[in-house]
């Protein structure tokens, strides 16, 4: 078995969102032979517009965000939920990264969505609408265990999701499927 790289993905942009702390939870808990690796750059992504999306006078962010999803082997996303969707800077990172049309950087990539909310549902709606949207991008859309912690504010309003045994064990889960996932196209063309 060949080393997985993961990207993954924040859809907070703060610095101490408890999104965050679950990505930085989910890395620590990469299974053997998999490197998860937080993207920290898409913030500085400009609001997608075709007129700027051309080809060598793209933007910075834009080309180095693309890369970094070229380079990995697959995605998993973690996301908050703002009034019962995605965020719109996760959209807005879903967009760059579906050009260009059929040979896009997150076409037919391995993607995985998570997350925690405020929310009593933990995020679900938002985690949808992600799915929905890499979908509808070309991603190849993987659904390993669900993970959405709910009431997250004050869940982890004194505890880091790493130090939540519940959390961890459903993080845990999640990764040995999602990575199960990955082996699975590797397994099927052997």
């Amino acid at each position: 078995m060949t080393e997985k790289n993961v990207l993954v993905l924040v859809g907070s942009l703060r610095a101490a969102s408890t999104n965050r702390q679950l990505a930085e939870a989910v890395v620590e808990l990469a299974p053997e032979g998999t490197v998860l690796e937080l993207f920290e750059g898409h913030h500085t992504l400009p609001l997608y517009n075709e007129d700027v999306d051309v080809e060598g006078r793209l933007p910075e962010s834009v080309v180095a965000y693309r890369q970094a999803i070229a380079d990995a082997d697959a995605v998993i996303v973690v996301t908050p939920e703002h009034n019962g969707t995605l965020p719109a800077n996760l959209k807005n990172a879903i967009d760059w990264s579906s050009r260009p049309y059929g040979a896009s950087s997150i076409s037919e990539k391995p993607v995985a969505v998570i997350g925690t909310s405020f929310a009593q549902f933990g995020g679900v709606w938002a985690q949808d609408e992600a799915r929905k949207a890499y979908g509808i991008a070309g991603a190849n859309v993987l659904e390993p265990k669900v993970v959405a912690v709910p009431n997250s504010v004050v869940r982890f309003a004194e505890t880091h999701p790493r130090d939540d045994a519940e959390v961890v064990e459903q993080l845990k889960g999640f990764l040995d499927e999602f990575v199960a996932a990955l082996d699975e196209p590797a397994a099927k063309a052997a």
